[in-house]
């Protein structure tokens, strides 16, 4: 019966995907079919045109780049700025293209063009019989990453829903085919029952816009607002926290990934100082290759109390208070 009533639901789900809302969806993501069939070092160049392409013709996300760039690396000119925001571009670029390897592509591929380091501290944890923590940030092709680590055990992966829907359908249900299981990420029942079950569980807690269960702790120098949830699981389940380093090699030679061992005396005297802790571990990571982090997000937005906003509004709420005044004047 379960069987018959989830198929319904599907078959659904499926007709009201078919909307004309959804055709730009369907075209973008055909596009992606068509080039995850080009050979891997061909899709550099392509993404590479399309980050431009995304550059220029999103002026919002492009001034949220240049603003983090500004307040992460004063000591840079802003020609070296310039042009890291268009290496981070190209960076962007290409990481969408390898989304469509991720969505399609068979795990031979990712053995081909992924190679981890740093497997026996993994072992090492589970041999105790501990859950391990793999912490992360939000770096470029995150999803790329996640299919060569999965060739080599298995990994539980955290999500969120995406504003779009179709979008959020797809990649759940590929990043499903070859998760261990995915979390979401504010179910924190899951995560204690993945990490008391010795599993493996990729994590980034470096992106966090809600003053609930998070403190500001400095990255790059500036207050940012970090989830306090690494410390919370550690001390309910005993789990050993890897941090991970992900790292798009040059030469469109693929990518390394490296677990280091784990942290010590974790966690600490409080959770401010693992915040403070994991987000030095995180810039010095965006310091080795600063355009592979993902600086469209508005890392800054929650600020202390009494100080300022460090980005502008989005355009669609600008638009919305725009149509809201248009409506107040015509009463």
């Amino acid at each position: 019966m379960a069987t018959t009533v989830n198929t319904r639901a599907e078959d659904e789900s499926g007709k009201k995907f078919l909307a004309p809302r959804y055709w730009l969806t369907w075209a973008g993501f055909g596009f992606l079919w068509l080039l995850h069939l080009l050979h891997y070092r061909l899709q550099q160049p392509v993404g590479h045109m399309l980050g431009q392409v995304f550059r220029l013709a999103n002026p919002y996300r492009r001034k949220i780049v240049s603003i983090n760039l500004s307040l992460c690396f004063p000591e840079h000119d802003e020609r070296q700025r310039r042009r890291l925001a268009r290496r981070f571009f190209s960076s962007l670029g290409i990481s969408m293209v390898e989304e469509s390897d991720s969505i399609w592509s068979a795990g031979g591929h990712f053995n081909k063009w992924g190679q981890v380091e740093g497997l026996e501290h993994v072992r090492a944890a589970q041999a105790q019989g501990k859950g391990v923590l793999l912490l992360s940030g939000h770096f470029c092709s995150v999803d790329f990453a996640g299919r060569v680590l999965v060739q080599h055990m298995p990994v539980c992966f955290t999500y969120q829903e995406l504003r779009n829907p179709l979008s959020d359908h797809i990649l759940t249900r590929a990043r499903d085919k070859f998760a261990h299981r995915m979390i979401h990420r504010h179910n924190i029942r899951g995560f204690v029952k993945a990490l008391k079950d010795g599993e493996i569980v990729w994590y980034a807690p470096d992106q966090s816009l809600q003053r609930k269960n998070s403190v500001f702790a400095p990255f790059f120098g500036i207050p940012a607002n970090t989830l306090t949830a690494t410390t919370k699981l550690v001390k309910m389940t005993g789990a050993a926290v890897l941090p991970l380093a992900i790292k798009r090699l040059p030469g469109a030679r693929g990518y390394a990934l490296t677990i280091q061992p784990p942290l010590e005396d974790f966690p600490g005297e409080s959770e401010t100082a693992d915040a403070t802790r994991f987000n030095a571990l995180l810039e010095t990571q965006v310091r080795a290759n600063p355009e592979q982090y993902l600086w469209t997000h508005r890392r800054f937005k929650k600020r202390p109390e009494g100080e300022t906003r460090l980005y502008p509004p989005k355009p669609r709420r600008v638009r919305r208070m725009r149509r809201a005044e248009k409506k107040r004047a015509a009463r």
